[in-house]
Formats: C-alpha cells, sequence, structure tokens
C-alpha cells in the first residue's frame, strides 16, 4: 500500500530539506519512509525532513504551546534531531510563502525539540535567536581521516550538541576526508555534530570576526551547512580567542556565508544565526 505526500524542496546555503506539510498532525512516517524521501539516488534527496505542524497536534508540542507551528526536523536516517539553524529559516519562509504566518507583522515564534525559537527578517534572509548556549571544556579528543594528528575540541550546546575543532591552515581544512565520520574520545552519549574551523588572516575586520568552517553532522554526514554548526564554531572561536573577542561573526561554508551575532538579555547571552533559505519546488511523491 502507497501513501502520496506533498512536498515542498527547500535549503539554506544548500543544506537542504524535504518540508512535509501536515498542519494538523495526521500523518506519521517511519524512519525508513524519511530515509526514503532523502535518498539522493532513489528518492527526493536532501539532508532531512522538516515536517511541519502546530505545535497543538503533537505531544512534543505541548513544551512550545507559545508557538502555533512546530518545526519536526528529522535527520536524513529517519532520527529525530533536537534543532536546525538553516532548517528552521527554511521552515520560516515556507509559513511566510504559503500563508501559514505573517513575519512582517510580528516576529515568528516556532516550536522545536530545543524549545521555541523566535525568528525574524535579516538583511541575509531571515535571523533566528538560537537562545542560550554552554561551553563545555572537557577534554575530546578528535580523530578524522587525513588529519595527520589527533586534536582537542570544545563542546558547544545549542539545545544540540557540537564538538569544535581547530585546525591550522585551509589546507588541512580542505585535505579533511569526511566520507568517514570523525572519532570522539570520549564519545557523547547521543553523539555530536563535529565542526572543523580555520580563522582568517587577520581574524577581525572592522569589527567583524571571520572564520571557515566544514561539518559532519550527526544522523546524516558531510554537508554543504550547518546552521547551529556555524553558530557552534563562531562562539568556539569566539571562546579560544578571549575578552576582546568580537560579538559578531561572518562563517563561510561550502554552501556560502552565513552571519552570528552574540547579544546580552535578560537571562544571558544568546546567540543568533542569520542567513538565506530558498524555496526550490514542490510536488506530490508516493511512499510505501
Amino acid at each position: 500500500m502507497t501513501q502520496t505526500v506533498a512536498f515542498t524542496k527547500g535549503h539554506g546555503t544548500g543544506n537542504d530539506f524535504v518540508i512535509v506539510p501536515d498542519v494538523d498532525g495526521a500523518l506519521h512516517l517511519s524512519d525508513a519512509q524519511v530515509a526514503a524521501l532523502c535518498d539522493r539516488r532513489f528518492g527526493i534527496g536532501a539532508d532531512g525532513t522538516l515536517r511541519v505542524v502546530r505545535s497543538a497536534a503533537l505531544p512534543e508540542g505541548a513544551a512550545t504551546a507559545d508557538a502555533e507551528w512546530f518545526m519536526d526536523y528529522r535527520n536524513a536516517d529517519g532520527s529525530a534531531a533536537e534543532m536546525c539553524g538553516n532548517g528552521i529559516r527554511v521552515f520560516a519562509k515556507y509559513l511566510v510563502e504559503t500563508g501559514l504566518a505573517d513575519i512582517d507583522a510580528a516576529p515568528l515564534r516556532i516550536g522545536t525539540r530545543a524549545g521555541t525559537k523566535t525568528v525574524t527578517r535579516s538583511d541575509l534572509g531571515f535571523e533566528v535567536d538560537l537562545g542560550l548556549f554552554a561551553i563545555d571544556e572537557s577534554d575530546v579528543v578528535v580523530r578524522a581521516r587525513d588529519l595527520d594528528v589527533a586534536r582537542p575540541g570544545v563542546g558547544i550546546d545549542l539545545g544540540n550538541p557540537h564538538v569544535v575543532v581547530a585546525l591550522g591552515s585551509d589546507t588541512e581544512l580542505d585535505r579533511l576526508d569526511l566520507t568517514v565520520r570523525p572519532q570522539l574520545n570520549p564519545e557523547p552519549r547521543h553523539g555530536a555534530n563535529i565542526e572543523f574551523v580555520v580563522p582568517a588572516d587577520p581574524l577581525v575586520r572592522h569589527g567583524v570576526g571571520a572564520i571557515r568552517m566544514r561539518v559532519f553532522e550527526r544522523g546524516v554526514g558531510e554537508t554543504l551547512s550547518c546552521g547551529t554548526g556555524v553558530a557552534a564554531s563562531a562562539l568556539a572561536v569566539r571562546h579560544w580567542a578571549g575578552s576582546a573577542a568580537p560579538d559578531h561573526w561572518s562563517v563561510e561554508v561550502p554552501g556560502g556565508t552565513l552571519g552570528v551575532r552574540v547579544i546580552d538579555e535578560q537571562d544571558g547571552a544568546h546567540v543568533l544565526l542569520s542567513g538565506p533559505a530558498t524555496l526550490v519546488y514542490s510536488g506530490e511523491i508516493a511512499l510505501a
């Protein structure tokens, strides 16, 4: 038996998604069906799926009752993930373009497994407040193919887990083979996204820090971009740079450039991510 599913393909700096509208929460996709949608040879092809559903229509939405819409994000292997910085901008773009939300009337609040996030327009497209973050300096050693020796990494928690590793040159970054998952020691209980970064020289121009980054996403593999990974990378380099580090960052990934800024709020420092969001095409697909 097959079912026909409507979808829209979208991406944020090359980090691509299959958007599935399911406003009343009636659709239940198995891990295998999500993986089939994301398969780049036999399906639509994507790094993950974004199910558009009302918070009131699913159990996870009880924690985000202040947001009408919930971004049910699944990785390409079907596993559920807490947050996606590129995905939430694409999700916002879809809500706005389909008339489900009016971001110009008020900031758009979107529910995720990492809590409610607020999205506004920005010069780069859309900006999301990722909220509070935590830096974990516990020793983590990272090994990757074509990296000559293991390197230390710093943990960054943005509601989803990251380990960021500093490299010494663009050559080191470019020669990394991320077709194989890097190894972490110790291995985090729930895994982690792993980012490799190279600071620009000079690091800061006109008050803006600049870095390059590549990422191996948990449950996906290497992607052209990772929004929360971009934010984590900027936060790690800002942490290493010390008290004189800027609060504004430009991060170059294989799929483009994103902006990161850190602002002080009543509950502490928040990190915000800005960048483009593109809807490519819409259609229907039959799923077994």
